[in-house]
Order: structure tokens, then C-alpha cells, then sequence
């Protein structure tokens, strides 16, 4: 299955936007292909206005999060890949989501593919779905 993230971030990104509130991502900065104004990162962090009035050229695809933006008065190209988005939550109200670990890349332990010898082994059982409470 393809990753979950990029799907919800622009369902949240969305619904945040629609809500009248400020979407903000909040992205682990050491992540490699990170490209912030690395001045504004704080204990390896960097949380980011992705509303549609801070951004230009704003895209929510399903590799990277880019945008042109300023910063100090100053233009800067900023490109996140999304697997380094750590969570995005609206300013006003805080709501939102952190996204789990590993949520960036397709769960291994969804079930290995027919190929492998434990998807022949009647004992291993497939992994139960994972809901989460978005307050």
C-alpha cells in the first residue's frame, strides 16, 4: 500500500484551511533533503506557516512539501520531503495530528508479500487495523 501521510496531510491541510485557521507543520529539520532557513530551527524543529496566504507555489505532493515564503523579510524556496513532517495542527486551536513513526513509508508489518516463507506459515496472522482519535 502506498503511505498514509501525504494523503492526510492534504486532507488536514484542507480541512484546516476550510475551517477559517492557520495550518502549521511541524518538521524534524535533520531529516535528509530538508530545505529550510535553518536560522528558525529550534532543537532540531522547525515549524512552518503552510497557510495559502504565508506560501506561494504552495504543493502538497505525495514525495515533498514545497513553497516560496518569507522569512525576516527575506524569499527562501522551502522543500520538506513529507516522510520529515512530523505533524500539522491548526495555530488558533492546536488541533491536528502527529503522525506515528514510520507512518511515511507503507507498514512492513501490514503482512509480508505472498512471496516470503512466513506468508506460507498458517501461524502468522495478519496485523488488525489501526484506528486514531483526531481531537
Amino acid at each position: 500500500m502506498k503511505p498514509r501521510r501525504p494523503y492526510l496531510l492534504r486532507a488536514l491541510h484542507e480541512w484546516i484551511t476550510d475551517s477559517g485557521e492557520t495550518p502549521h507543520i511541524v518538521v524534524d529539520a535533520a531529516a535528509e533533503g530538508v530545505t529550510v532557513p535553518r536560522q528558525y530551527v529550534k532543537d532540531g524543529k522547525i515549524v512552518l506557516n503552510v497557510s495559502f496566504s504565508a506560501t506561494q507555489i504552495l504543493k502538497l505532493g505525495n514525495d515533498f512539501v514545497s513553497f516560496e515564503a518569507r522569512f525576516g523579510g527575506v524569499g527562501f524556496a522551502v522543500q520538506v520531503p513529507v516522510r520529515a513532517i512530523l505533524g500539522i495542527y491548526a495555530r488558533e486551536t492546536g488541533q491536528g495530528m502527529i503522525f506515528p513513526e514510520g507512518d511515511a513509508d507503507p507498514d512492513p508489518t501490514d503482512g509480508p508479500p505472498a512471496s516470503t516463507p512466513a506468508a506460507k506459515d498458517s501461524a502468522v496472522k495478519p496485523k488488525r487495523p489501526k484506528l486514531q482519535v483526531v481531537k
